[in-house]
């Protein structure tokens, strides 16, 4: 693989780039009566994805390491893998959202946006390839029966 920034690091980074988009572009700030309870909602439902997708893989038994795709031992598509193929990303995005929303900045739009493309060019797509290399078959029915995000 060609990354070596662990996706949760470059959420990180997504974040403290958003929140210096806010503080250099102040005049683009929205704020709405339920701004804080929505972002609330949006951080928690990401967080209880991560905590999900993170523990089917060690039920599983498999690696949670997203460098080392082809470290993979089995391939997990049961929980919210029946519902998204990368809930861990997802999870990731929905905290960047709720984050946005949180300091209401709709400049950062651009950003979130930015994440998502680069998972998905730089980590999903890589490990899409490790997986059907590893799995053959199997992978490519769970691929034609699960989208990608969601």
């Amino acid at each position: 693989m060609k990354l070596i920034i662990p996706p949760p690091v470059q959420g990180l980074i997504t974040g403290i780039a958003m929140w210096g988009v806010s503080q250099a572009f102040p005049g683009f700030g929205l704020s709405f009566p339920i701004q804080k309870l929505l972002a609330g909602a949006l951080i928690a439902v990401g967080v209880g994805i991560e905590i999900t997708a993170v523990t089917a893989f060690f039920r599983a038994r498999t690696t949670i390491t997203p460098l080392k795709p082809s470290k993979t031992s089995a391939l997990v598509v049961k929980g919210l893998y029946r519902i998204s193929r990368n809930p861990m990303y997802l999870g990731l995005a929905l905290l960047l959202t709720g984050w946005m929303v949180w300091l209401g900045n709709p400049l950062n739009l651009v950003l979130l946006g930015g994440f998502i493309g680069y998972i998905t060019a730089f980590q999903i797509k890589p490990e899409e390839a490790a997986l059907r290399e590893k799995f053959g078959t199997a992978y490519d029915e769970y691929c034609a029966v699960v989208r990608r995000w969601i």
